[in-house]
């Protein structure tokens, strides 16, 4: 009788200490938001890397209350093309996700990216938080002085508004339509122009 209540008592306090099926704590998950020119284009570098568990292209930075494709496209709200990135901290961090940022996109462009031209096609960091603005900056300064000589660095870095999803359709373009999307991108001269500004890199 002793020993089974003792072997009772010690079953209960395993399980107490360990629930049978108790689940693992998930990861923290964090932000960042990018604009680069066309939406479909800046969602494969990310895509690709460890770590990252989501890209949505959306609109961000502008006046207006809500954005849409077709409104966001006039160039007259104000909002930019971008990806919001959601990601594991613990798998990569802020500053590997800029390193990628400023390797997909042209910073000496104004006037949008590539063939893209308008306010929407803007490059530009938004920051979501404290730390990320001060990363951001950093980052910057050390493009500027990397491409001293070549021209003025016009990407702005800017503090987070609100990040609007794009339609459906705009969602993982480069995977449901792979031949357009391709073309599109060699069309426009982006990896060209990528590789004549980063080289191989």
């Amino acid at each position: 009788m002793r020993i089974t209540a003792t072997i009772f008592l010690m079953g209960l306090a395993a399980t107490t200490a360990q629930p049978a099926g108790a689940q693992q704590p998930e990861s923290e998950t964090a932000s960042a938001v990018f604009a680069g020119g066309c939406f479909w284009c800046m969602e494969p570098p990310f895509d690709k890397l460890d770590g990252v568990h989501s890209t949505i292209s959306g609109y961000i930075g502008g006046s207006a209350k809500d954005a849409t494709y077709q409104r966001t496209s006039s160039g007259r709200t104000g909002h930019y093309e971008a990806v919001r990135i959601e990601y594991d901290p613990a798998k990569i961090d802020y500053a590997t996700l800029l390193q990628v940022f400023w390797r997909n996109v042209d910073p000496f462009d104004r006037n949008g990216q590539f063939c893209d031209k308008g306010p929407q096609y803007r490059a530009a960091i938004f920051a979501l938080t404290d730390e990320q603005l001060k990363l951001a900056e950093e980052s910057k300064a050390t493009v500027v002085a990397e491409k001293s000589g070549q021209g003025k660095i016009q990407t702005e870095v800017l503090p987070a508004a609100e990040f609007y999803p794009a339609e459906d359709y705009h969602q993982d373009y480069y995977m449901k339509n792979p031949v357009r999307y391709k073309f599109y991108r060699w069309n426009c001269g982006r990896d060209k122009r990528l590789e004549s500004i980063w080289g191989g890199s």
